[in-house]
């Protein structure tokens, strides 16, 4: 019988970083060395994707690149993207060791997972530098995954799907039914979806959601509960096949999506 094998996480927004803060302050700050002021929802439209290719999303709007015009003049180039990517790279590391502490409840749902026997991989837009410093700081907190990678280590990043395969490839894990990927931006759907694997969303401690805990817990139950919905209707359109609230969720999610490939359902 067909069942979940392999779990892949994102890091930010997911298991870490509670609003996924870290890499959406880096972009605003980059952007204003150049007298462009944007938005931490414009920073945060295109979260998920490599950072180089997060500025050149980010640059393609028409807000940002009608800012950017307005300020320095001209169109961007590639040369713009470069100078701000190196701008960028010292203050996501920063960014991401600041906004490192493992999200409440993510520890002790990953060692539920593993207790049946799962194995649980990450994958991340961040470069090397930002990925290992969190992987570094998850580790002192009692999360490692059996697999790590970011966007660096293949040719093309979110929403390509090589990340998953190289997960399901160094844990020997297929067919990708038997992988379930979890993620908290439309992008990580996206990418789940091209593995062809199951693809769900996190919604509370979401780029989506992008808001800190005690924000969230501040919000009105109606606004609360009307955010929640609206975050679920875009991992849906994204061809997100569930959503959840948090991790704590996951061994139901398995369970289910168990029941489904017994049945002979697939993603």
């Amino acid at each position: 019988m067909a069942e979940i094998k392999l779990v892949v996480l994102d890091w930010a927004g997911t298991t870490i970083d509670f609003g996924c803060r870290a890499p959406s302050g880096a972009f605003v700050a980059a952007f204003a060395t150049k007298g462009v002021t944007v938005t931490l929802p414009e920073a945060r439209g295109p979260m998920g994707l490599h950072k180089k290719d997060h500025i050149r999303a980010m640059l393609r709007t028409d807000a940002v690149g009608g800012k950017w015009r307005a300020a320095v003049g001209r169109d961007w180039t590639e040369a713009d993207v470069e100078d701000l990517y190196r701008d960028v790279t010292p203050r996501q590391v920063e960014a991401a060791v600041k906004y490192s502490e493992l999200i409440p409840g993510a520890r002790e749902a990953v060692a539920a997972v593993r207790a049946t026997g799962i194995k649980v991989a990450a994958t991340t837009g961040y470069f090397h530098e930002a990925a290992a410093a969190v992987a570094g700081a998850a580790k002192r907190q009692g999360y490692e995954p059996d697999f790590n990678i970011c966007a660096d280590d293949v040719p093309a990043g979110r929403p390509a799907p090589w990340m998953i395969f190289r997960c399901m490839e160094a844990l020997n894990v297929y067919p990708p039914a038997a992988v379930l990927k979890v993620g908290d931006t439309v992008i990580d759907i996206e990418d789940g979806r091209n593995a062809g694997c199951w693809s769900v969303g996190v919604i509370d401690s979401s780029n989506e959601m992008g808001l800190s805990a005690d924000e969230l817990r501040a919000l009105p139950p109606a606004e609360l509960e009307a955010r929640r919905a609206a975050i679920t209707a875009r991992y849906k359109q994204a061809g997100a096949h569930a959503a959840i609230s948090d991790l704590g969720a996951l061994p139901g999610l398995i369970a289910d999506l168990n029941a489904k490939l017994a049945r002979g359902e697939r993603p």
